[in-house]
């Protein structure tokens, strides 16, 4: 059967620096990971060598500052390297996003003296990192998480323990988000925590319906000590930290979503285009024509969503309801999207022989992560009508 190779997307990008750059990126996915995706997915193998390769190549640190080995690249280039890595491996794309975050609080938060002993190493020095809030009995609610940390001396004791963490038991540090007041969301502090402190372990990684070259495990906190160098930001701050991280960490989401549902809708097109039945292409019918009409008008939209809510983070301005909106429409557009490939494909798209049932259910993750899409809803209408009258 003939394929037709897919065009690459042609990207409005601000500079011939971030040209560059999406062709570095490009060639790396070609060389590095899009030839072993499938067949490492199936196996469960988590690709830290490309991780390191990223790293060396710039790539881990790109929206932060060139001061502590940064990018200095602006959201909306950032995200456009993340949507080329998650077409191509969603491990690979989402785990670069989580690193993202990861850093995010010390690098919006820390101390010039925090930021200079560890930021260089985090950005660019071949570290992973992975970001600890969710908790197995607060998830949505995230300000009634239970992890604590008391201060003993010039050190904190952290004890609980943590769940859905992506690189939980392979990251070299984690964003750790832990309860050193009363209730709610002003007791909250955040820390960074070694990937090797004493007393934290993690469970078995999950077994998942996708994405299983990621690991996602718990972690337990028994007894973890940081001194309070480590601590990022004023006592009580963690919450708002946490939840400006996961304003921009959204986008990361929804510009993963929009790689995914590319890579659906390439595949359906080189088979559709390919598959002869009753002497003619499928893709000369006129129901799969449609189809795939919909498939890429719901990719350009999503992407076009996500990119707005990018510049207007790099314009300084609030992005936070335009980030939900984003999440939420280019991971629900990327589950149908994924879910017409496979139809397209039929009873091949079924197989594990084609990528599309792989692209199908990593796309579900994606609703899920970073704010399930129900939560995404809430904060929408908060923007547009304010709290809920109780």
């Amino acid at each position: 059967m003939p394929d037709r190779a897919p065009q690459p997307v042609d990207r409005q990008l601000p500079t011939e620096e971030a040209r560059d750059l999406v062709a570095l990126v490009r060639d790396i996915v070609q060389r590095e990971i899009a030839p072993h995706a499938a067949e490492q997915e199936d196996a469960g193998a988590f690709p830290r060598e490309v991780f390191s390769l990223l790293s060396e190549s710039g790539l881990l640190g790109l929206p932060y500052d060139s001061e502590f080995g940064g990018g200095d690249q602006p959201y909306e280039v950032y995200l456009q390297v993340l949507e080329e890595l998650a077409a191509a491996r969603l491990t690979v794309g989402l785990g670069v996003s989580v690193h993202s975050l990861a850093c995010h609080a010390l690098a919006g938060y820390g101390t010039k003296q925090q930021q200079a002993d560890h930021l260089p190493a985090m950005l660019g020095g071949g570290l992973l990192g992975a970001y600890c809030l969710s908790e197995p009995s607060s998830g949505s609610d995230a300000a009634s998480l239970r992890t604590k940390a008391v201060r003993d001396g010039d050190d904190w004791v952290i004890t609980g323990t943590k769940a859905w963490i992506t690189h939980g038991g392979i990251a070299d540090f984690y964003t750790v988000l832990a309860r050193t007041g009363a209730e709610g969301s002003k007791g909250i502090t955040a820390f960074l925590v070694p990937g090797d402190a004493e007393g934290l372990t993690a469970a078995a990684p999950e077994k998942k319906m996708g994405m299983k070259g990621s690991p996602t495990a718990q972690l337990h906190f028994d007894g973890v000590r940081v001194p309070d160098s480590r601590r990022i930001g004023e006592e009580g701050q963690g919450f708002a930290i946490a939840l400006s991280a996961l304003d921009s960490g959204r986008l990361g989401i929804a510009a993963c979503a929009v790689g995914v549902a590319q890579a659906a809708l390439d595949e359906a097109l080189s088979y559709a285009t390919g598959r002869q039945q009753f002497g003619r292409p499928i893709a000369d019918f006129q129901g799969l024509r449609f189809m795939l009409a919909d498939m890429a008008t719901q990719i350009e939209a999503g992407r076009a969503l996500y990119l707005a809510a990018a510049r207007l983070r790099d314009a300084g301005r609030p992005f936070s309801r335009q980030a939900a909106m984003a999440k939420l429409f280019c991971t629900d557009a990327a589950m149908k999207v994924t879910t017409d490939a496979v139809q397209v494909l039929g009873g091949y798209g079924y197989t594990a022989d084609f990528p599309v049932e792989r692209l199908m259910r990593e796309a579900k993750v994606l609703q899920i992560v970073e704010g399930t899409n129900q939560i995404q809803r809430m904060v929408i209408a908060r923007h547009l009508a304010g709290p809920e009258t109780r």
